[in-house]
């Protein structure tokens, strides 16, 4: 006779979401990912590679950059998450999206919402990064289109509106698609 462990079954947590409180029933291993997407309807944060090596499922917990796919949902309980939803406000772009429109920062799309996520985060703590700081923050996000000149220049592009100021770099170099 084989003997099996179903776990608790499903808990209820209270997620904050894009400034909303929501209370979800899950089986406490679920990742904070499968239950954005499948619970919530949230499906702008990709399931790319379920190892935190991609960034497509990048969110913003508390502040703060993290892999939805590598994060439980109940280690999210009493914090606050933000996905690439909460990004715009209404039909109003954020100066990163409208950018990368710009500056053609994505191919396929796929790895955009956690681009996106990514470079807002970094704008957030950092208004005016270098190219070499941007390149730092943007590391955890593969394009296997292989745009990240463009997606440089964007997050350098959005730096500069959102501030008024050159964030330090030469246009020539980002342009240019250099590695740093």
């Amino acid at each position: 006779m084989a003997i099996s462990f179903r776990g608790p079954g499903p808990i209820p947590i209270d997620l904050n979401v894009n400034g909303e409180e929501r209370t979800v029933f899950i089986e406490p291993r679920r990742t904070l990912l499968s239950v954005l997407r499948e619970e919530l309807g949230l499906t702008g944060a990709k399931h790319g590679c379920g190892r935190g090596q991609c960034g497509a499922c990048t969110v913003i917990i508390d502040g703060e950059t993290a892999y939805a796919c590598l994060t439980l949902a109940v280690d999210c309980e009493g914090r606050s998450i933000r996905t690439i939803e909460s990004v715009s406000h209404g039909e109003q772009l954020h100066p990163v999206q409208e950018a990368f429109i710009e500056h053609d920062g994505y191919q396929c799309g796929f790895c955009t919402p956690g681009q996106v996520v990514a470079a807002v985060s970094l704008l957030e703590h950092n208004p005016s990064p270098t190219e070499a700081e941007v390149r730092e923050a943007m590391a955890g996000n593969v394009c296997r289109c292989g745009a990240y000149p463009n997606i440089v220049t964007a997050v350098l592009d959005a730096a500069r509106q959102g501030t008024g100021r050159d964030p330090g770099v030469s246009g020539a170099t980002v342009a240019s698609g250099e590695e740093g």
